[in-house]
């Protein structure tokens, strides 16, 4: 008898490690959180607020931090190619290099820091240094009416600067250049706004880009939207800006993670913002893509991780963004798409983002990690 029950608990026993085995065999999903420069005050402003930034990752066990500082041609970094007042005033009020203690005091915690950049929007800031820099000549535009004032400009109240004008690729290079030789102990940099404005009628319709499109297709090649080669152009702007960039930041810290964001669903991003991600995974431009899905409904976010699945996308090297800030006063449909996110084995979930989780605290018991317990 007695040595029947020391079978019993011997199998058991095996039954649980093996469970246990094949638990840890599987690669972890991450958990993102976004940092974003517009909840008030910015994280960066302060060394109480980056500590309860990394507090609050930590109790919610986030693996990840997305933390913009690049936006608007801004920089919260020192930068001799973007604005850098208001990294010069963090600094100052500080006494130190606000990123560097962000990246300190996540990695005492374990916890990954990622630099966030918008890159091809300048939000609306007609003074951004790029654009004082070289003028309207690197504004995407749509054809039509000659523009005449710089608010002609405006995409959905922003400016967007073109991706195939070499000028604006060689200005990029160098800012994320900075970031790296500033940052040794940075994890990554995740490339936001990596497209073209995805609203119809569709850009690109720039003297340069026109130019070289014409160059390289033939002179007697029209850019215009019904011509197949010219939407295919357009996608080869922004996926040799990727290569770029990725290029030069591998230059400077070979051993950084250098992935993008992705619109979604597919269809938008290839045909309406010129945005191949799936390519960049396949081809190993990204070391994974961020793809923004801000439906308000669970029904509509599962259709879409659903679409992703059919068409083959890599979830191995997925993140899936929810849209906390859509879903202040739905809690539970953020809870919910956040547990759909966690059963559809993407490499992680990231909520965009931290400001609304102190806005919402409800939203915050959806992070809460279920407990396994093993009984012998």
């Amino acid at each position: 008898m007695i040595q029947r029950i020391r079978n019993s608990a011997l199998f058991f026993l095996a039954c649980a490690v093996l469970c246990a085995c094949e638990l840890y065999a599987k690669p972890i999903q991450k958990r993102g959180l976004f940092v974003s420069l517009i909840q008030t005050p910015p994280v960066l402003t302060s060394r109480a607020d980056i500590q309860r930034l990394v507090d609050f990752a930590h109790a919610q066990h986030v693996h990840v931090l997305f933390v913009q500082i690049y936006r608007s041609g801004q920089a919260w970094f020192p930068s001799a190619h973007a604005d850098s007042s208001p990294y010069e005033k963090a600094k100052k009020d500080i006494g130190e290099d606000p990123l560097e203690i962000l990246i300190r005091a996540a990695h005492a915690r374990g916890i990954e820091v990622h630099a966030w950049l918008n890159l091809l929007t300048l939000s609306a800031n007609a003074d951004a240094p790029i654009l004082k820099k070289y003028g309207i000549e690197i504004l995407t535009q749509k054809p039509g009416p000659e523009k005449k004032t710089l608010s002609d400009y405006k995409i959905d109240n922003q400016y967007f600067l073109e991706p195939g004008d070499l000028r604006v690729r060689d200005e990029l290079a160098q800012i994320v250049e900075e970031i790296t030789r500033n940052y040794s102990a940075l994890d990554g940099i995740q490339l936001d706004y990596i497209r073209y404005p995805d609203a119809k009628p569709f850009y690109g319709y720039t003297p340069q880009n026109i130019a070289r499109f014409k160059a390289a297709k033939g002179e007697a090649v029209l850019a215009q939207e019904s011509n197949l080669a010219w939407k295919d152009w357009r996608r080869d702007q922004v996926t040799e800006l990727v290569a770029l960039l990725r290029q030069r930041a591998l230059k400077m810290n070979p051993k950084l993670q250098f992935s993008t964001t992705g619109c979604a669903p597919y269809i938008r991003a290839l045909e309406e913002a010129f945005q191949d991600w799936p390519k960049w995974q396949k081809e190993g431009l990204a070391d994974f893509v961020t793809v923004m899905t801000y439906p308000k409904t669970v029904a509509e976010f599962k259709k879409q991780l659903e679409g992703l699945k059919r068409r083959g996308i890599d979830f191995s090297k997925l993140n899936i963004a929810i849209g906390a800030y859509k879903l202040l006063e739905q809690p539970k449909i953020f809870k919910n798409q956040f547990k759909v996110c966690e059963a559809s084995g993407a490499r992680g979930c990231v909520v965009f983002h931290y400001g609304n989780l102190l806005e919402q605290p409800k939203l915050v018991s959806a992070l809460k990690r279920r407990k396994l317990f093993f009984f012998f």
